[in-house]
């Protein structure tokens, strides 16, 4: 038996989220312990039952869901229904969940759990950060226990994908990702700079459609919606799936490769609002506090989680 890894996955589940979800259900390499949502793509409410509903799709309704924060920790809210559409996972239409979420705040369950099981715990972090600051700011502690955290968010030398220059999910909670990059805990950081080259294609899609699942009409319905949102927005055919990169990296780090550099998020109101910064050239002569995926393999990447949702497909059938 192979060692797993314990992975809590801290989210906002939209389409390229659920997407997430399923490949953890489907990598032998990672016991995923819950999943513990944030708001962002969609309303924190709304979330969590897209996380239900994809959990019992996939029959793994035994994995709980912690409702975390429904606002940023400063700036007013900023939800995705453009992106994502209105319930958060495009044209999909999932049965209502059977299961509730947990009656613990996600912060608290990320307290006590990395607090009971020191250095055992990964969190896979593919939302905006509220949960996880807030949890360093309730008990600083939790900093030495957590193995490390791979955080989806910035654009370092690519254009931000919500104003000219801030990606998403740091722009939506800037304030909360200040706090985890500074820390001290061992991040690495997924910007766009590689899951734009992470595009998953019509062909691919059509790839997975021979087999006729559950499973496998779910990513359809989903992907159709962020497919017409990347062609009309950002010219992109097909669309990007950022989050299942960012967990892909937790048993699979060999994707891309890294570079150790000092980042920042720009706090100060203004047009660099939530923009991710890397220290290049080391002018600050401040220590590296972030590694940072700066080169990808994306087909790599692709054929790892077109087998894996085959596979899940298939073992539900």
């Amino acid at each position: 038996m192979m060692n797993q890894k314990r992975i809590i996955l801290d989210t906002d589940p939209g389409i390229d989220d659920s997407l997430a979800i399923l490949l953890a259900l489907a990598s032998p390499e990672i016991s995923l312990d819950a999943l513990s949502v944030v708001h962002g793509n969609s309303s924190t409410a709304q979330g969590a039952i897209n996380a239900l509903s994809v959990l019992e799709l996939a029959q793994a309704s035994h994995i709980p869901v912690y409702r975390g924060c429904q606002l940023p920790l400063v700036q007013p809210s900023l939800l995705a229904p453009e992106t994502h559409g209105e319930q958060g996972i495009g044209y999909a239409k999932l049965p209502a969940p059977q299961t509730q979420p947990q009656a613990q705040k996600a912060s608290d369950f990320l307290i006590e759990k990395i607090m009971s099981a020191p250095g055992e715990i990964t969190l896979a972090a593919v939302g905006p950060l509220t949960n996880i600051a807030l949890a360093i700011r309730q008990e600083p502690r939790i900093v030495e226990n957590i193995k490390e955290v791979f955080i989806m968010g910035g654009a370092l030398r690519h254009e931000g994908n919500t104003t000219p220059l801030a990606e998403f999910n740091t722009y939506v909670d800037p304030h909360a990702a200040h706090i985890v990059f500074h820390s001290g805990i061992p991040i690495t950081l997924t910007p766009l700079d590689v899951t734009y080259q992470c595009v998953f294609l019509q062909e691919d899609l059509n790839r997975l459609l021979k087999i006729q699942s559950p499973i496998t009409k779910f990513i359809a319905d989903a992907t159709r919606f962020y497919m017409e949102f990347h062609d009309v927005y950002q010219k992109i055919d097909g669309c990007v799936i950022n989050d299942p990169l960012t967990l892909a990296l937790t048993f699979m780090p060999e994707i891309c490769e890294y570079q150790n550099l000092y980042v920042d998020v720009d706090i100060s109101t203004g047009v660099g609002l939530g923009k991710t910064f890397a220290d290049f050239y080391n002018y600050n002569k401040k220590a590296p506090n972030i590694k940072v995926a700066l080169g990808v393999r994306p087909r790599v990447f692709m054929e790892l989680f077109l087998e894996r949702m085959e596979k899940l497909a298939k073992s539900l059938l």
